[in-house]
């Protein structure tokens, strides 16, 4: 299996996970005040796209080249 099948699998089971965790936690916040459910919904709405970066830089990557830290 490629790198790119196995970051859209890994990719849609863990946006998936995310979704359901943000939604449960989520259920919690409301009600708090106007600033910790912005706080929340805002650093929620963001924090995926770090892992996400990471996943796609690790598909594309091509296993053959050496990483640049061991280039002389």
């Amino acid at each position: 299996m490629s790198r790119t099948w196995i970051a859209i699998i890994a990719g849609l089971a863990g946006f998936t996970a995310y979704v359901a965790i943000v939604v449960a936690l989520g259920d919690h916040v409301r009600g708090l005040p106007w600033f910790v459910e912005f706080t929340y919904f805002g650093v929620a709405g963001f924090a995926w796209t770090w892992p996400v970066l990471k996943l796609i830089a690790w598909a594309v990557r091509d296993p053959r080249r050496a990483p640049v830290s061991q280039v002389d």
